[in-house]
């Protein structure tokens, strides 16, 4: 832990996200917009080493600690486990989280005896196993949730489908009914929760069913931008056969890019944007794991070319089998990409390894079309630079957050794949020029420039996620 000291006086919130690089930066984010409004709180927030490669947030955490002082880290004991005994990241997430309570508990019993009043302790959804632990200590409990009000209103109204249905979501050749919501295909839930017998689904399951009863739950979202799924949730319709708590939409959060990643792309990124004209480039970025088979890279890079578009693509190393989660190499460009590719693009594209700057990018003057898998950060971060989007979903609850971004709040076109998930050529060549070059497109981008002024309102002085923070501070207040 960074030991600085903690006066009597002041009240700390305790955040304890999952591991994994998007989770802790949205609590962080969340951290120091309580302190830039209530500055008389500190962020305590726990930090659990993963058991599988997940990237360093070590560059980061230091970032934060020396720009945020009131921002300080507890880092819980590593737990080995070995990550080839488990089906799934998120088998071995929840078994590694289930397995930090002790370690949880004892945090939160020796903050509890120093000087320090705990005022609030805010879990992330796969810290369910935590959420006792509150009432333990009495200290009021509330989830962040770090994805959007509508794929909340799915997974608060999920149990209720789970009662009523028999068989699994993989064997369901059927849409599921949300309030509110369009229909999404079963096919769309999370991965993990497709197969109705796997100990995954049982957990998820277990955690939506104890998600009403928090204190409250706080989303990093905006209503304007989902205000049918806000509304279905305040109204109490996705938890039927029960109450639901408060809900504090905050958003949107967004970091900056700084402690991330690395510097020489950041200069080498903005420096060629700057040479492209406004709106003009198309940006492929897929977040810190997705990745990509060698076969889909040549499709992805033949269908860039055909398009004729500008480009600025971010290309990470294929899985091995080795090191299914996170491949950690730099890519072979040239064993990767079709031959010659890079030498006939170079006048209008850049291929970059592994990481760019993701959000100076999209606020680039250049940048006027973001091909994204759909991680809710990234939608936020689209939606706040006004930037229209094609939605290629590729893990998590990525395809519930196409069907909304597309059909709900169309500020997206969908990205069309096989069976299998496989995109060809022809489908990305197709969509880039759509998004960047027919009346189709510039539909998507007057709403993602009505969306992105919804969101300046909303955190603005009186906007609605001022107003909702407020409140929620209020509510410790009370406690």
């Amino acid at each position: 832990m960074n030991h600085q000291s903690v006066t009597a006086a002041m009240e700390a919130i305790v955040l304890y996200p999952s591991p994994g690089i998007g989770h802790l930066i949205s609590m962080v984010e969340l951290g120091k917009l309580i302190l830039t409004h209530h500055p008389s709180f500190s962020i305590i927030i726990l930090t659990t080493t993963a058991s599988f490669n997940t990237g360093s947030t070590a560059p980061y955490l230091h970032h934060v600690s020396s720009t945020t002082p009131s921002i300080t880290f507890h880092h819980l004991p590593t737990i080995p486990l070995n990550p080839s005994s488990f089906p799934s990241m998120e088998a071995i997430t929840f078994e590694l989280l289930r397995l930090n309570n002790p370690h949880v508990r004892h945090s939160l019993l020796s903050l509890s005896s120093t000087t320090t009043t705990i005022a609030a302790f805010i879990i992330d959804l796969f810290c369910t196993p935590a959420l006792p632990l509150g009432s333990e200590f009495s200290i009021p409990t509330y989830y962040f949730f770090t994805s959007g009000a509508g794929c909340l209103d799915c997974f608060l109204y999920l149990p209720s489908i789970h009662q009523n249905l028999t068989k699994s979501f993989k064997d369901l050749k059927r849409d599921l009914h949300f309030p509110n919501l369009p229909p999404i295909p079963a096919s769309d839930v999370p991965k993990p929760m497709l197969d109705r017998s796997s100990g995954e689904y049982d957990c998820f399951i277990d955690f939506f069913t104890h998600m009403p009863k928090s204190d409250g739950i706080i989303v990093n979202t905006f209503e304007s931008l989902e205000p049918k799924a806000v509304e279905a949730i305040s109204d109490g319709l996705c938890v039927p056969n029960g109450s639901t708590p408060p809900v504090f939409c905050i958003g949107p959060l967004i970091a900056s890019d700084k402690g991330r990643g690395s510097g020489g792309n950041t200069e080498e990124c903005l420096t060629w944007l700057d040479s492209q004209p406004s709106r003009s480039v198309v940006f492929l970025c897929f977040g810190s794991l997705g990745l990509f088979t060698a076969e889909q890279l040549k499709e992805i890079a033949m269908g860039l070319e055909r398009s004729g578009q500008r480009f600025l693509w971010v290309v990470r190393a294929p899985p091995t089998k080795t090191e299914v989660l996170l491949a950690g190499q730099d890519p072979d460009l040239d064993s990767l990409l079709p031959g010659g590719f890079l030498d006939r693009t170079k006048e209008r594209g850049l291929v970059v390894k592994s990481w760019a700057p993701q959000v100076a990018v999209l606020k680039h003057d250049s940048v006027g079309g973001f091909v994204t898998h759909c991680g809710w950060n990234s939608v936020l971060e689209a939606v706040c630079a006004g930037v229209p989007m094609v939605a290629w979903p590729l893990y998590a609850e990525q395809r519930l957050n196409r069907v909304l971004l597309v059909q709900e709040m169309k500020l997206a076109l969908w990205m069309n794949e096989s069976e299998d998930g496989f995109v060809t050529a022809d489908e990305v060549e197709k969509r880039i020029s759509e998004l960047m070059d027919s009346e189709k497109g510039k539909a998507v981008k007057d709403r993602v420039k009505a969306a992105s002024e919804g969101a300046r309102e909303a955190m603005s002085e009186g906007g609605s996620s001022r107003v909702a923070l407020a409140k929620l501070v209020e509510s410790w207040k009370r406690s």
